[in-house]
């Protein structure tokens, strides 16, 4: 009987508006990472020729095609670099950058408590996720699928964190 009151009263404290506050904190900050790994990513994508790319990923895949020629990720690597068009690569730099810096402005909007920001956030990244799940269904990547949970618990955070301030500041202002 004990044991349950334990995990009942561990429970309470985990879901308690300081910890969820926090547990949001770090998810934004988490994203943020991302974010700015995306924008990195997508600048570094831009200047970088279709040509370099596939001499990285024979290099990069040289020993495990020589242990395993008809390694899955390793020759589809190879093939993926080979066959980058200019266009595709600047599609997916630009996108990287813009992904990643509408992030990056809602996280700081998020971060400075500005309220108009969490209804904006939850609809952008809602639409992210509609895009993610979209991409898996031509790609089946379990990367976009953990992506997706993320999203998933950050906007149910984000709304819990709305109605929080809400509820708060009506106090306040009372």
């Amino acid at each position: 009987m004990s044991r349950s009151v334990i995990t009942k009263a561990a429970l309470r404290r985990l879901f308690d508006e300081r910890s969820l506050h926090r547990i949001f904190q770090v998810g934004l900050l988490l994203k943020a990472v991302f974010a700015v790994g995306e924008v990195a990513g997508g600048a570094v994508s831009w200047f970088v020729s279709p040509r370099t790319w596939a001499g990285l990923a024979a290099v990069i895949t040289q020993g495990e095609l020589s242990e395993d020629p008809h390694d899955f990720v390793a020759t589809h690597l190879v093939r993926w670099a080979q066959h980058l068009s200019v266009g595709a690569q600047h599609f997916a730099a630009v996108y990287l950058v813009s992904h990643g810096a509408i992030k990056l402005a809602l996280i700081v909007g998020l971060l400075r408590e500005k309220l108009w920001f969490y209804p904006a956030a939850i609809l952008v990244f809602g639409l992210f996720i509609v895009y993610q799940l979209y991409r898996y269904s031509f790609t089946g990547s379990v990367l976009l699928l953990l992506i997706t949970v993320i999203d998933v618990v950050v906007i149910a955070l984000t709304w819990h964190e709305y109605r929080f301030l809400g509820r708060r500041r009506a106090v306040a202002g009372n």
